[in-house]
């Protein structure tokens, strides 16, 4: 069987150091406006494109740039100068749905991934889309018997795209699930003009909502359930079944959520595909890869449509229902090689040996340890103080700026 390629989130810098620590085979990102996260402060511009495969191409890490939206006439000239410089930067494929990407992405010859938006769901359209496509990530709505059969049919019919490589099948894995088929939503362009399929959706769904009974104009407060905010997708537990259905590429969602969200899903993803292919994918493992997830962003888990059921599990409370949060504290400001020591300012709480702490950066992505030493003027300290200035031990190095975070268990108040 085929290695299965791992493909994580990258909204930032920091974010995509973090897909490379915890082990990714690819990233995604997005660039300018023309994607799904396109109302996200987390977008690279075309300006990082030397930058991302660079980065990446050093270590051996396919790069995606996702041009997902639908577009508009006057998108069309931004579209291509995007995925000009793509290509100019040697950036592996484009994630896209609309034709005229498709179109012009074939015309330039830089390979296209159909995104899910284009919601394919059977072998026919993956027929008519292989002209254009390398990859298509299938509609999310799909069970594992239908990816399953879509897949044979490729190998049987010899479906290939325009590289002369058999189609690959990309699925989500992990992550955040639209209560709209597979993603496309009209419910925050009806109440706010900003359109989801243009990628300013403002969530709607996730809120919580009134009934009201119009002949009477009684109100009832839906108790328990967010009605359509659905709960996050993850497959860790079914993992060899999502791997025996043949799919190439495992796709991680998350380019909205922070670096250590990437890097904690990165790294059990990871240990997951590859304990499936050495034989020690086990419960006891599945079991503590669940708890590590549950640290980061989610709003509980299920399983999607995968296992195939027919209604959606919805989450019964707003935002995350991570186990752990992380409180900025404060700033880096110098590391110290020989020493292996990190200095950093402290500009809210306090810290205290034996506290857990988290470090991100661009250029860092993701450090969590356990402090296990403060000094203040080179004096050994239990404790430090807002407006402080402190070294402690670390073998990582660290940069000016990077963030410093204290993490704790969510029930601490």
């Amino acid at each position: 069987m085929n290695r299965v390629e791992l493909m994580s989130p990258a909204g930032s810098f920091e974010s995509l150091q973090a897909a490379i620590q915890g082990g990714a085979d690819a990233v995604y990102f997005g660039i300018e406006q023309l994607n799904m996260r396109a109302r996200s402060s987390n977008n690279f511009s075309i300006d990082d494109l030397a930058s991302i495969h660079e980065l990446c191409a050093n270590k051996k890490i396919k790069t995606y740039l996702t041009l997902n939206t639908i577009l508009y006439d006057h998108d069309i000239s931004l579209m291509k100068r995007i995925i000009n410089s793509a290509k100019d930067n040697h950036i592996d494929a484009i994630i896209a749905s609309d034709q005229s990407v498709l179109v012009y992405a074939k015309k330039i010859k830089i390979p296209v991934h159909l995104s899910t938006q284009a919601n394919i769901s059977n072998i026919e359209s993956v027929l008519f889309y292989s002209e254009y496509v390398d990859a298509i990530v299938l509609a999310r709505e799909l069970s594992l018997s239908q990816v399953t059969a879509i897949v044979k049919q490729i190998k049987k019919q010899n479906i290939k795209g325009p590289s002369g490589e058999l189609m690959k099948i990309e699925i989500f894995a992990h992550g955040a699930l639209c209560m709209a088929i597979s993603g496309k939503c009209y419910m925050s362009l009806h109440t706010n003009f900003a359109s989801a399929n243009r990628g300013a959706c403002i969530q709607n769904c996730r809120r919580s909502y009134i009934v009201k009974d119009k002949e009477e104009e009684i109100e009832f407060e839906i108790d328990n359930e967010y009605i359509m905010s659905s709960k996050d997708l993850c497959t860790i537990d079914f993992l060899d079944k999502i791997i025996s259905t043949g799919v190439n590429i495992l796709k991680i969602e998350g380019r909205g959520r922070s670096a250590d969200y990437v890097y904690t899903t990165t790294k059990c993803y990871r240990e997951a595909i590859d304990a499936y292919f050495k034989g020690s994918y086990n419960k006891e493992s599945i079991i503590s890869w669940k708890k590590q997830l549950e640290t980061v962003f989610n709003r509980g888990f299920w399983s999607g449509y995968y296992l195939g059921k027919k209604m959606g599990e919805w989450t019964d409370e707003y935002g995350s229902k991570a186990t752990l949060r992380k409180k900025y504290i404060g700033k880096g400001l110098k590391y110290y090689d020989k020493k292996k020591a990190a200095e950093f300012k402290l500009e809210a709480h306090q810290l205290i040996k034996g506290d857990s702490v988290l470090i991100t950066g661009p250029t860092t992505g993701v450090i969590s340890v356990q402090v296990e030493e403060l000094r203040v003027d080179n004096s050994p300290v239990l404790s430090v103080q807002k407006g402080n200035i402190f070294t402690m031990s670390l073998k990582e190095k660290i940069r000016p700026s990077d963030k410093l975070y204290k993490v704790e268990e969510k029930n601490i108040i």
